[in-house]
């Protein structure tokens, strides 16, 4: 089930009666990043054992994770996301679901994250690029 664009829910607020009913209904629960994560396990068809071990986080810490009990840091999400294949969509969302800032293009560092997810390279890949153009890995 896909989510409403932003400006769906932009015009539904605005044509709200009240703030009250509005928050009630759309912003009330917000997505926990363990039920995201464990639902694009299922979508990519993936196993978290190898979604952890390619992302490059210990097994044990990867367990926390994905069953809610630790909330990761953006630089641990974003390995995760390069491990699933997730698209720049899918990875926006799941840092949101994270508490996490989005990518943001005019960021460096985020547009040579955005250009590697885009192309669906591996970690490794990334990693490489961001090193190479003096950028903090990940």
């Amino acid at each position: 089930m896909d989510e409403p664009l932003t400006e769906e829910l932009l015009n539904e607020l605005l044509a709200s009666s009240s703030v009250d009913s509005y928050v009630d209904e759309r912003a009330g629960d917000p997505r926990k990043l363990a039920d995201y994560l464990n639902q694009m396990l299922e979508a990519h068809h993936l196993e978290r054992k190898d979604v952890v071990r390619e992302a490059g986080i210990g097994a044990t810490y990867g367990h926390y994770i994905f069953s809610g009990a630790r909330n990761p840091t953006r630089n641990k999400v974003l390995p995760l996301a390069f491990a699933m294949g997730l698209s720049m969509r899918e990875t926006d969302r799941m840092l949101q679901a994270a508490g996490a800032s989005r990518l943001y293009c005019k960021d460096r560092r985020d547009a040579i994250i955005m250009y590697y997810l885009n192309r669906h390279a591996t970690l490794a890949e990334a990693n490489e690029a961001l090193y190479r153009l003096g950028e903090d890995t990940l």
